[in-house]
């Protein structure tokens, strides 16, 4: 391999997708020549264009293994090759200059901008994204988007061995700090040399957008606190989503809830999730208005969704705000014992609210999806979280991602999708003694009923459509009120409280 073209490549790459300018080619060939422990390197003329830096990075991953500079793991690569983009990457002041100078032509160009370059940087790996399984599955509440992930690689045992020689640290303090821009990482925590963060402020408080690096749908960013502070839904979080979309109004933003069971992974650093993209929640209809005495001018209504979702529609950010605040605080204290919702056991709190906001226009519109974390014997996982029944499928925490219409389901499924797949065309009448997909069994008799005869191609179809299906189920299992007639009266029941509320 010829290191010295590798790098002329690369150089040419972070021309092309602006991460540098030709006033910056010399520094960026030193530092990748430092990285690359090369001795000597020469400027060559190269005429291609890709779409992402990946196929020259490996290339150069393949030399620092022969070389010995890194060992040959999944772990060390990424490392090492974040190490690498890190030569031709802008400094953060640079890019927060660039997307201010976006934005002041227009907010969509700024975050257009800001996110090709967290693809030309390699931040958000591309390459590996595109490798998702993704599609949509129609129901009676809309197209559901479901997506096996498989954009995360494999821990190898090697980097598990070195992840628990680390010493223990507590810089950053977490994934979402602010304090990750530009740290090396080490075996037990990712490398952030290419991330970058542009600074927002949100009611009159500091806060930085990103984008994920594994990004589930389009323009996936994250907003998250300056400080290391627990998730919390109150008022603060209504007027930061509003606030959010008015600079952005062709974002959406929305919040975790902020317990346990209904929460996101990380309700150690309050963050928001948004981006560009219409879920199936967001077209949903409102079937059922309500009126909310003292705020005439805020449309109310009951969205037609599994999870149980009331949606406020207006002008005035602060009035949308304000009766946000109403239906929280009277959702925190509520208990209905007919549809098994208790606002607290042995004083631990079980309601809380997911909220997501979005632009319509002028007017705005915000979505408060009703949770609550109790468990049970019968649901030790939680009652309003996805049942036995459908953990062959989905077993997780069903996060904001979910509420709004779309699965991230484990890459565990595409070799047991795969395995099915060859049992349902074979016929095989039960599939119990087949460890890799036992876990299936009741799912698969079912399916053999459904369809007695498969061929090889309607297979793939036919599973992810059913897996499309088993997430509306999951979806089901997180309502807290049910969409039969008892669990409809009882959210007019508590519609009626809010406008009661004092």
């Amino acid at each position: 391999m010829n290191i010295n073209t590798e790098i002329n490549r690369l150089l040419n790459f972070a021309k092309q997708r602006g991460l540098i300018s030709e006033d910056d080619y010399y520094y960026s060939a030193n530092l990748l020549i430092d990285v690359l422990q090369v001795s000597e390197f020469v400027p060559e003329e190269i005429d291609e264009t890709l779409e992402t830096a990946a196929p020259i990075l490996s290339r150069m991953l393949d030399y620092a293994v022969a070389e010995g500079l890194i060992e040959d793991t999944a772990n060390e690569r990424d490392l090492f090759d974040t190490r690498i983009m890190n030569c031709v990457m802008p400094r953060p002041s640079e890019v927060v200059r660039k997307f201010q100078s976006d934005y002041a032509r227009a907010p969509k160009a700024a975050t257009d901008n800001f996110y090709k370059m967290s693809i030309a940087s390699n931040y958000i790996r591309k390459d590996r994204i595109d490798k998702n399984l993704v599609w949509k599955t129609p129901t009676e509440y809309g197209d559901l988007d479901v997506t096996i992930n498989l954009s995360k690689p494999e821990k190898d045992p090697r980097d598990i061995a070195k992840a628990k020689l680390v010493k223990s640290s507590s810089y950053p303090q977490c994934l979402l700090c602010r304090e990750n821009e530009g740290f090396a990482g080490h075996a037990g925590h990712p490398a952030r040399q290419t991330h970058r963060l542009i600074p927002l402020r949100l009611a009159s408080h500091r806060w930085f957008m990103q984008y994920s690096p594994y990004t589930y749908y389009n323009e996936h960013c994250i907003v998250l606190n300056r400080k290391h502070i627990p998730m919390k839904v109150n008022r603060k979080s209504f007027e930061n989503l509003l606030d959010f979309v008015t600079i952005f109004p062709h974002y959406f933003l929305g919040s975790n809830a902020d317990l346990p069971i209904v929460g996101g992974s990380i309700l150690s650093h309050d963050h928001y999730q948004g981006g560009r993209y219409d879920f199936a929640m967001a077209k949903a209809s409102v079937e059922k208005a309500y009126s909310v005495a003292g705020f005439p001018n805020v449309k109310v209504g009951r969205v037609k969704w599994p999870m149980s979702t009331i949606r406020l529609t207006g002008e005035d950010r602060e009035e949308l705000a304000d009766l946000a605040e109403i239906i929280l605080n009277k959702w925190r204290g509520y208990s209905d014992d007919s549809v098994g919702i208790l606002a607290e056991t042995d004083g631990e709190p079980h309601n809380t609210i997911t909220p997501i906001a979005r632009r319509r226009g002028s007017a705005y519109e915000l979505d408060l999806v009703l949770r609550n974390n109790r468990r049970s014997e019968e649901h030790p996982l939680g009652i309003f979280h996805p049942h036995a029944e459908v953990h062959h499928i989905k077993k997780e925490n069903i996060g904001l991602i979910e509420v709004m219409g779309l699965a991230v389901l484990p890459a565990r499924l595409k070799k047991e999708m795969h395995l099915l797949g060859q049992e349902l065309i074979k016929g095989t009448a039960d599939i119990s003694g087949i460890e890799e997909i036992a876990c299936h069994a009741d799912w698969y008799k079912m399916l053999r009923e459904k369809y007695p005869a498969v061929t090889a191609e309607q297979v793939d179809g036919l599973l992810q459509a059913e897996i499309g299906e088993v997430f509306k189920t999951v979806l089901v299992h997180a309502g807290v009120y049910k969409r039969d007639a008892a669990g409809l009266a009882a959210f007019d029941k508590f519609m009626q409280a809010v406008s009661q509320a004092d």
